[in-house]
């Protein structure tokens, strides 16, 4: 049974037209049925690969790991889909030293900070507008509200041609919205996987704010992921997926808009979902493996300097500094560069000079996480 709503309407709605506001935009659900035959087969196949890849998240030891690496691959991806373009190596060399990145990639890591803070906001309220608000003001760098002005168009960047206008009037984008909060949250006979990919269309289609609404949406889609207990961390690197299939990502958008062709939209991002789910648990099981032999190396060839707490640390940043030893307290600052010469001179760490500072890159790690290859050679 579909949730009530404000906005049952006997009255006919106007035909959509790519460059008029798209005042009747249908509410959520829509006037189709959602969980055909083929979109229920592909949500079994997506939730046996997220119940996979939670359970390969809760076996990691360190979950630092993963949070302070996955969501970096994550927002150079989907800041990539959006034409801010920067590498994961600089987004690793920077993690801790963000006011030294060059601007796309400080754009790309206010992307991991609004995932990361949008995930902390779920322990005190569901997702919510002020989430989106939340995560978009964070994404931008400026404070972001739902849009005021009229005016906002979506067209061909090579072209110029008007593909979509949006709804515009801040009342009725509240409005939208607020459908979208209950359609999420209410509409539990639907599989919560469609209801994502539902709504996920929803909130392009409605287009809240000036600027950041695809990362936005793409951030809520973890989210919504973790909400309804799918994974316990937001790592499902889904942006790889659609730069892969980027121009398909927008067909399919837009043929919900103009034919109402729902089934082939779901079908995607359900597939999206399975494919990056078991992507993402075939990598976090080698990291697995290399930490194992990290520490056993470093245990039998630097015994006097190794601690579980040092290894971890190389794990959770894959540029590592002097000032990352002491600020976890394993060590003083003198003993720190002693240590990381040491893992450098062993294999396990690789010592490169940028301007002043010394870096110590864990390659080994880095190529684990920038290259699809699940390969590991061993030290030595």
């Amino acid at each position: 049974m579909s949730p009530d709503n404000e906005f049952d309407d006997t009255s006919q709605p106007s035909p959509w037209r790519p460059d008029r506001p798209y005042a009747d935009l249908p509410p959520l659900p829509p006037a189709v049925e959602l969980e055909t035959k083929a979109v229920l087969k592909q949500c079994v196949s997506a939730r046996a690969a997220l119940a996979e890849l939670k359970q390969a998240v809760e076996l990691i030891p360190n979950p630092s790991m993963l949070i302070n690496t996955l969501p970096l691959l994550e927002a150079q991806a989907s800041s990539e889909i959006e034409q801010i373009v920067t590498t994961a190596d600089r987004l690793f060399r920077h993690l801790s030293a963000e006011r030294a990145a060059d601007p796309p990639t400080k754009e790309a890591l206010r992307y991991r900070h609004a995932l990361l803070d949008g995930f902390d906001s779920l322990r005190d309220r569901p997702l919510t507008t002020r989430t989106a608000e939340l995560v978009c003001t964070r994404i931008t760098g400026v404070q972001m509200a739902i849009r005021r002005v009229p005016g906002t168009k979506l067209a061909n960047p090579a072209t110029g041609e008007v593909i979509y206008t949006p709804p515009d009037r801040e009342t009725r984008l509240r409005e939208l919205l607020a459908n979208w909060e209950v359609f999420l949250h209410e509409a539990v006979e639907l599989d919560p996987l469609v209801r994502m990919a539902a709504a996920h269309y929803q909130f392009e289609a409605i287009h809240p704010f000036t600027d950041g609404n695809g990362r936005t949406g793409r951030v809520l889609n973890s989210l919504f992921i973790v909400e309804q207990g799918l994974l316990s961390l937001p790592v499902l690197y889904l942006s790889r997926y659609i730069i892969a299939n980027r121009q398909q990502y927008y067909r399919l958008l837009l043929a919900v808009t103009s034919d109402g062709a729902w089934e082939p939209w779901l079908l995607y991002l359900l597939r999206g979902v399975a494919e990056t789910a078991a992507w993402t648990t075939a990598k976090i099981a080698a990291i697995r493996r290399l930490a194992a032999e990290t520490t056993d190396f470093v245990r039998r060839r630097l015994p006097a300097i190794y601690s579980r707490e040092l290894v971890d640390l190389l794990f959770e940043q894959p540029y590592c500094r002097i000032a990352n030893l002491v600020e976890a307290s394993i060590v003083g600052r003198q003993a720190a560069s002693r240590y990381l010469k040491a893992l450098a001179a062993v294999g396990v760490l690789e010592e490169r000079a940028v301007g002043r500072e010394k870096l110590f890159l864990h390659p080994k790690l880095l190529k684990l996480l920038t290259q699809d290859t699940n390969e590991i050679s061993p030290y030595g």
